[in-house]
């Protein structure tokens, strides 16, 4: 495991976008007052981006994925048996009381799925859900979950190593597979069993890792529609779960298209194109105007 070099984030004010490996820190500030928190203008991940506990309402995932927030969230302890926390300084092991119990059943079968003493999990959501200060456009539900693609040690990692060290690069250089080096059958265990749970709708992951699990698939591959190629993710995976029943204010995607995605559509995250994509033009940040109008009542509720 890499050391990386020390850079504030979490509850820091962040001047560049944070990736998922990027270190923590040891002693995070509370971010300054807005000048004008009221005004129109003013993106909402400034203010989802200073709520450091939950909405004390009833749990609800309100919107979409990319564009909501979370009411009565529930945080996942730091340490359980089967999983350590990962980027203690964020402060964004906040989810949907249903992610919460998901987590901690799934970790409880890891060894048995993998051998893993457990899973390390990086960020979910922050205490309100909404547009993140740093990184992720989506995570604003509370039912999305990043989790390393290294095992848990049969230790407690210390402080300074959850905010410091670094997942293991599962792609090669050129982008174009799996490094064999790193990647194991326990990899793919893992994320067919995450793949098989009714409750889970989506699994990102890089291309390259979803080219070596169509290679390595055997027998039932329905599992593999539900893993979808997404720039980034050599280091993790990411878990969405489908909203929950009886929750109306959730909006829900669409199901992933028919097939095991092992064709042509993942074909094309292999061009010159998808591999080295020319930088666009960044969009401006979200406002409250453009989340659902019960966010708002989330942002205030104290």
């Amino acid at each position: 495991m890499i050391l990386l070099r020390a850079l504030g984030l979490g509850l820091l004010v962040a001047a560049a976008p944070v990736h998922a490996q990027d270190p923590g820190t040891l002693d995070p500030k509370p971010l300054p007052p807005l000048a004008e928190p009221q005004s129109p203008s003013t993106p909402a991940k400034e203010l989802f981006g200073r709520k450091t506990e939950p909405a004390p309402l009833a749990a609800r995932a309100i919107g979409s994925y990319a564009r909501g927030c979370m009411a009565g969230a529930l945080a996942l302890p730091i340490d359980g048996a089967t999983w350590q926390v990962m980027r203690l300084s964020r402060n964004r092991n906040w989810g949907h009381p249903k992610l919460i119990s998901f987590l901690e059943r799934l970790s409880k079968k890891v060894p048995e799925i993998n051998g893993w003493p457990g899973l390390l999990v990086g960020d979910i959501a922050q205490p309100r859900g909404g547009p993140m200060l740093t990184g992720h456009a989506s995570h604003q539900l509370g039912l999305d979950a990043d989790i390393w693609l290294t095992p848990m040690p049969d230790r407690r990692l210390t402080r300074e190593e959850r905010e410091t060290i670094s997942a293991t690069d599962m792609v090669r250089p050129d982008r174009l597979d799996i490094e064999p080096e790193a990647w194991t059958p326990q990899h793919t265990a893992l994320i067919r069993a995450v793949s098989r749970e009714p409750e889970v709708t989506r699994i990102f992951v890089n291309a390259a890792i979803k080219r070596a699990l169509c290679r390595e698939a055997v027998g039932d591959r329905s599992w593999l529609t539900k893993v979808r190629p997404m720039f980034g993710h050599n280091y993790h995976f990411h878990i969405r779960l489908a909203c929950p029943r009886g929750e109306e204010g959730c909006v829900g995607q669409d199901p992933p298209p028919p097939g095991d995605g092992c064709g042509a559509e993942l074909n094309r995250w292999f061009t010159h194109e998808m591999l080295f994509p020319k930088p666009g033009k960044p969009r401006p940040p979200l406002t409250m105007a453009q989340l659902p109008a019960e966010c708002r009542r989330v942002l205030v509720a104290e």
